[in-house]
């Protein structure tokens, strides 16, 4: 064994370790064993400080441990607390009054808090029962996946209006964009259905590829050097004001992981060097050159942003961080990526890392130090970027030391 080979096998080592952490940590204190799903707004120990239930964080739960069960073998403890997931979005989470839209958080016991206008509720709902139907066979998972899958795509093209009525967040009479969120977190959902459901392998090829086609067309500028989150209609640039001139380098860096696996999928080589441009842009403009760590927002044109938390470190652009690199490696063989791997995970063990209870911080300053009092859970955060990332990163290493 080389002197490669040795530190990815330390690096797989290492993910599979921090895996096991993650995992208990989630499934020792996070599962509500009294209405079901799971609690995410948890301490540093992982003490619940709010019994909120963050819907996204349901779905995102029964996808993670189902996935799991995907690639590990299925655990019973794995597949119990995917479906308690699934099984307490089903009874609450979805809006029955308003078109099956999902809402974004309930209280412990179910009852509705909030709705939000966005489809992230639904598209981790049908991720999570997609990945629960490709592991049991059990046709009514499927079809709650199809069922969210049609409303989100229906919704994102305009092809029915909202049953909520909420509308966008910015009068369109005044300023009509497109979010590169959309185009992005469907082509994953797409891809994952795909995985799944190769009865309507036709339909997810279509479609991914659509999403692939916008991304680029729209939010891609090279001439920019950057991804932007928010465009015009037909990608116009609204450099005018603080809203079209973000660029969220976590989300540009986990995009092209997304386009790399759908480039991998075709067996297209020019999509794969588009999102390997989006990833070398992203992470040149968001590495913080004197403390480290990826920036959470920035502006294209190096102005002042809006969004006060701009300059903190999160743990979720990291685990993208770590995943795009290695899987450029495992595409490419350039040692660049493995470099640029070995340097984020240095880091990230440094400041995100908690030896002594497991799991990540969330939310760090720009130092690295962790906001007081320091949580490992949120409405945001979960089970789910870090364990995605773990068992990914365990897989691209693997794909390396055994093709």
């Amino acid at each position: 064994m080389d002197k490669q080979e040795k530190q990815l096998q330390a690096y797989q080592n290492w993910a599979r370790q921090e895996l096991g952490r993650a995992i208990d940590f989630w499934l020792q204190n996070g599962m509500d064993h009294e209405y079901g799903g799971v609690y995410t707004c948890l301490d540093r120990t992982g003490k619940i400080y709010s019994t909120d239930k963050s819907v996204w964080m349901q779905g995102r739960c029964g996808w993670a441990f189902a996935y799991l069960s995907h690639l590990y073998g299925q655990k019973q403890e794995w597949m119990a607390a995917s479906k308690s997931c699934l099984d307490f979005m089903e009874q609450y989470c979805i809006n029955r009054k308003q078109g099956n839209r999902m809402y974004f958080t309930v209280t412990a016991d179910g009852k509705p808090l909030r709705q939000r206008r966005y489809c992230f509720s639904e598209s981790f709902y049908c991720i999570a029962n997609a990945e629960y139907y490709g592991l049991t066979g059990e046709r009514e998972y499927l079809e709650r996946a199809r069922f969210a899958y049609d409303l989100i795509y229906k919704l994102n093209h305009g092809l029915m209006a909202d049953p909520t009525g909420l509308g966008p967040k910015v009068f369109p009479q005044t300023r009509a964009s497109r979010a590169l969120a959309d185009p992005m977190i469907f082509l994953n959902t797409t891809a994952i259905l795909r995985r799944c459901d190769p009865e309507h392998a036709a339909e997810y090829r279509a479609r991914a590829a659509a999403c692939c086609r916008e991304i680029i067309q729209y939010h891609y500028k090279p001439k920019l050097g950057c991804t932007l989150e928010s465009v015009g209609p037909h990608g116009e640039l609204q450099l005018e004001h603080t809203a079209g001139r973000v660029v969220n380098p976590g989300h540009d860096i986990e995009c092209a992981w997304f386009m790399m696996e759908e480039a991998n999928e075709t067996a297209d080589k020019t999509l794969h060097k588009v999102a390997q441009s989006i990833f070398d842009q992203a992470f040149e403009k968001g590495w913080d050159k004197e403390y480290e760590g990826l920036l959470y927002f920035i502006d294209c044109k190096g102005m002042p942003t809006e969004a006060y938390e701009h300059d903190m470190k999160l743990w979720w652009p990291h685990t993208e961080l770590l995943i795009a690199s290695m899987m450029l490696y495992r595409d490419l063989r350039d040692e660049k990526y493995l470099n640029i791997f070995s340097l984020a995970l240095h880091y990230c063990k440094r400041v995100f890392c908690d030896p002594e209870y497991g799991e990540w911080y969330g939310y760090l300053r720009r130092d690295g130090q962790p906001t007081m009092p320091s949580t490992k859970g949120s409405t945001f955060k979960g089970p789910f970027h870090l364990i995605r990332m773990l068992a990914m990163v365990d897989s691209l290493i693997d794909d390396i030391l055994n093709p």
